[in-house]
């Protein structure tokens, strides 16, 4: 596939997607009729001229290497924004906004440098990884006019050339890498040693380890490796002002722990140019294995009595029952259909909830992880679907992303968007979440059967757990880029008023940052401030990102 071919798409899928009669038969009747409708290619999307001077681009080139900086419009197009829906309409060619120039940095001294330069002659900086940011987090959108309040342009950074490994240390069990590395590219490194980071979001294939510190990323499988920010031992950060190295041990006492402040701060106060993460052995065993719930509240119930016993288990996931007919419409027809029914219903569970379930380690504790599992399970009326149910979900963990490009294609809104809250609090967030979509997206076409909106339980706490929310919706043709901020807005106003995080994993961004001070108070937003004005008093980096 060509650049052309694939300038609003996430990639070429490992497997061709193609939408089964039933699966079209479901949209049409649950989200309206569809309407074909493929992206625009290269040629029609208008990408306007560097605002940057040649004589400010030749002092990068100096500074850095001729190689390092483009104003090649394609490449600036394909460093521009990030996997939004927003992001992908402006790709597609409606408002795209676009940086002036990329810089591949390759070491730290050139991100000191380049840094430096963007102060000098006030020019945007917005780091761009993996570009896979679905909030707005990589969006080239900075302000730039010739009065004093604007910048003169924006650079976006992208960490392409910066993706070495430093180092293993079996010892430690840790793992030093440069910001660009991708998670396929380290496990690459890791597995043949027997080791893994265990860290694999459903961004898996494109995102880089710098971003994952950036936006305090978690993987499916934190339930038994952790979030990212967890497995952070030590990072090295560059800032306008000055460089920070952080963590000299695995625990410490020595006043706040400073990496928190960089961590999840999305490039708004400086760049991480190195980070250690810890590792571990890579399993013996992993079993997946796929259980059906009678109702949504039995399935809760399951999950919050498994995860406070403090059994073991590598991923733990629970669809709600839209997101489970959905899967299953998807996953089999026919026959195998006709059959998979008629035994939901001998087994009481037709029309409930679908959970995904892993266990890792020697086989004697994956039998004995199970066993415990399935002890707190039947309690709950849970129903296992085998083996090939959960391997089926492992072998197309990441085609989430490949299967939204089908779904556009056919004139189809589909984004998602995500929050957590405590369990007692898990029903009635659900229900405000789902009627602030439903009532914003109809208002727009009153007379569709949409919008379908589902959801899943993705990551779970003895407190609680995050509610990863995916809306299908007919696109308002006229204004598909307010359709879906409207539609946002009222859904993070749900989010906010139910008492729920504004975010649980895919960070602030530009789209959250009105919200944040509804969570951490405006004394936390000025606290932030300040720190930033410490650091980049300039306000050069990512500006618009996390504060103002």
């Amino acid at each position: 596939m060509s650049f052309d071919d694939q300038i609003a798409r996430w990639g070429v899928p490992p497997e061709p997607i193609k939408l089964k009669a039933g699966m079209v038969a479901f949209l049409n009747e649950r989200v309206g009729k569809l309407h074909p409708s493929p992206q625009a290619g290269r040629t029609n999307v208008e990408v306007p001229d560097s605002r940057i001077s040649e004589g400010v681009l030749s002092e990068f080139q100096s500074a850095l290497s001729a190689e390092s900086v483009t104003t090649d419009a394609d490449a600036r197009l394909a460093h521009s924004g990030g996997f939004s829906y927003l992001d992908i309409v402006a790709r597609r060619g409606v408002e795209p906004k676009v940086a002036d120039a990329v810089i591949f940095p390759t070491s730290k001294e050139d991100v000191v440098k380049l840094l430096a330069l963007a102060e000098q002659y006030r020019l945007a900086v917005v780091p761009f990884g993996g570009g896979t940011s679905v909030v707005g987090g990589v969006r080239a959108d900075a302000e730039v006019s010739e009065n004093s309040d604007g910048f003169n342009g924006i650079l976006a950074v992208a960490f392409d050339k910066f993706a070495d490994l430093v180092g293993i240390n079996d010892v430690d069990m840790t793992v030093t890498v440069q910001p660009g590395m991708t998670g396929p590219a380290l496990e690459r490194l890791l597995n043949p040693r027997g080791l893994t980071l265990g860290h694999f979001p459903q961004s898996w294939e494109r995102a880089s380890i710098g971003g994952y510190a950036a936006t305090r990323s978690s993987g499916q499988a934190s339930s038994g490796y952790g979030r990212s920010n967890e497995m952070i031992e030590s990072l090295t950060v560059v800032t306008p002002r000055g460089e920070f190295h952080l963590g000299v041990a695995p625990g410490t006492a020595a006043g706040p722990d400073l990496r928190q402040v960089f961590i999840g701060s999305e490039g708004a106060f400086g760049f991480i140019t190195s980070i250690t993460l810890r590792i571990r052995r890579l399993p013996e065993v992993t079993r997946y294995e796929g259980i059906m719930f009678p109702t949504y509240e039995s399935a809760l119930a399951a999950f919050r009595e498994l995860k406070q016993a403090q059994v073991k288990t590598a991923v733990l996931r629970l669809s709600d029952p839209q997101e489970t007919a959905t899967n299953l419409t998807m996953a089999v027809e026919g026959r195998t259909a006709t059959a998979l029914n008629k035994y939901l219903e001998v087994r009481k569970v037709a029309g409930g909830c679908l959970a995904i379930v892993s266990w890792e380690g020697t086989s004697a504790q994956v039998k004995a992880d199970r066993s415990q599992t399935w002890t707190v399970f039947k309690k709950h009326r849970g129903v296992s679907l085998g083996r090939k149910v959960g391997d089926g979900w492992e072998h197309a963990r990441y085609s989430g992303p490949y299967l939204r490009d089908v779904l556009m294609d056919q004139g189809l809104l589909v984004e998602t968007l995500e929050t957590a809250t405590r369990w007692s609090n898990m029903e009635n967030l659900r229900n405000r979440v789902y009627q602030a979509l439903t009532d914003s997206l109809r208002a727009g076409n009153p007379d569709a059967p949409g919008p379908h909106i589902m959801s899943h339980l993705s990551h779970v706490y003895d407190t609680g757990g995050s509610l990863y929310v995916t809306v299908v919706a007919e696109v308002e043709a006229d204004d598909p880029v307010g359709q879906w901020e409207r539609a946002k807005q009222a859904a993070c106003q749900a989010i906010v008023e139910a008492g729920a995080t504004i975010t649980h994993h895919h960070a602030v961004g530009r789209d959250h940052a009105p919200f944040l001070a509804e969570e951490i108070g405006e004394s936390g937003v000025e606290l932030l401030r300040s720190i930033k004005a410490q650091v980049d008093p300039a306000g050069i980096m990512n500006p618009g990102v996390l504060v103002s």
